[in-house]
């Protein structure tokens, strides 16, 4: 299994980061794009450089990059998590714009049909926000805002941060420690 991870510009990094953390105890390949508003973010939000969540990916690609591999629907991945998602990405994704890598790899997962999750952090949301959200989900992809439960009672951030990426990763399939199930 391949899936791509997007980065972008919202607050919230640290899902993201964690989602690559988890995979790289699995046997699935990680792709990773770091747009530059991530960038920011990281500096402003984290003690974590854009080239130190690279490394973590197995496979990194830059923002501007749509010669990409991964930009490609002949290219064999399974979907796409872009996490966080800023409001300025979900603009592109709900209207087909695909301005740089992100939201190209994001238009070929729907125009290809895989999964496609996106995961908004901003609160509260415009009307066209939500608008946004909802033109993306007609169009295929899953809207998973960054509301991390508390059933698993974490007792920390960090857990808590966790737990949300595996709950992420758990729709693509993908089987992590982390991730609790309710019983």
């Amino acid at each position: 299994m391949r899936l791509v991870v997007g980065i972008t510009g919202a607050s919230g990094v640290q899902y993201g980061v964690a989602a690559l953390r988890l995979l790289r105890e699995t046997d699935v390949e990680s792709h990773v794009i770091v747009t530059r508003g991530a960038r920011r973010v990281l500096d402003a939000e984290t003690e974590l450089s854009p080239s130190d969540v690279e490394e973590i990916a197995d496979v990194a690609h830059a923002p501007t990059d749509i010669g990409a591999s991964v930009a490609s629907g002949s290219f064999e991945f399974d979907g796409m998590l872009v996490c966080p998602c800023s409001m300025k990405t979900l603009g592109y994704v709900a209207n087909g714009i695909a301005e740089g890598l992100v939201p190209r790899v994001a238009d070929v997962c729907l125009k290809e049909e895989r999964r496609l999750v996106l995961v908004p952090r901003e609160s509260p949301m415009a009307r066209t926000h939500l608008e946004n959200a909802l033109e993306a989900r007609k169009a295929g992809a899953v809207i998973a805002p960054a509301a991390p439960g508390f059933y698993t009672r974490p007792e920390t951030i960090d857990e808590l941060i966790e737990v949300f990426a595996a709950k992420l990763l758990d729709g693509f399939g993908v089987e992590t420690d982390a991730m609790e199930r309710w019983s």
